[in-house]
């Protein structure tokens, strides 16, 4: 199952890659929202391939786990990430293209893979319901985009 969205900021490439892998600052919203975060393969607090975390969250009533491994780093254009949780795996890439000198797109494109039979149940059941998960999973994505951007101007 595949999901994607697409997001338009008004903001040079540059900028708006650097605040999408501000890993830090990311690990600290997440920590605000209840998610455990602890950081692996550190490679010295510059962003490279082989980053990665664990974290712990509540889903459907239980404590999850999941390894999020960041596979691709090519600034200022892509990050993707692997991430393992029980029998899924979801492979997370965002692109970030210039469209101009100040107005930038981002691409989010995420791919679940079952791996067990309860993850293909999961699936299966997301697949049911795709057309409102995807409109969802992009009104998030504007959200996350149009905060972004705030942050960004605020910021210039």
């Amino acid at each position: 199952m595949q999901l994607t969205a697409s997001e338009d900021i008004e903001a040079p490439l540059e900028r708006v890659f650097a605040e999408l892998s501000d890993f830090e600052a990311i690990e600290r919203q997440a920590l605000r929202r209840g998610v455990a975060v602890k950081r692996t393969g550190d490679s010295g607090g510059s962003p490279a391939a082989g980053m990665g975390w664990t974290t712990g969250f509540a889903f459907r009533g239980k404590t999850r786990e999941a390894q999020i491994t960041l596979s691709d780093y090519t600034a200022p254009e892509q990050m993707v990430f692997d991430t393992v949780s029980g029998g899924l795996e979801a492979a997370t890439r965002i692109e970030v293209v210039a469209l101009s000198r100040s107005r930038t797109r981002i691409n989010v494109t995420t791919e679940l893979k079952p791996k067990t039979l309860s993850a293909r149940l999961l699936v299966q059941s997301l697949k049911l319901a795709k057309g409102g998960i995807d409109k969802r999973f992009r009104k998030k994505m504007a959200g996350y985009a149009k905060d972004l951007e705030l942050k960004l101007k605020q910021g210039a």
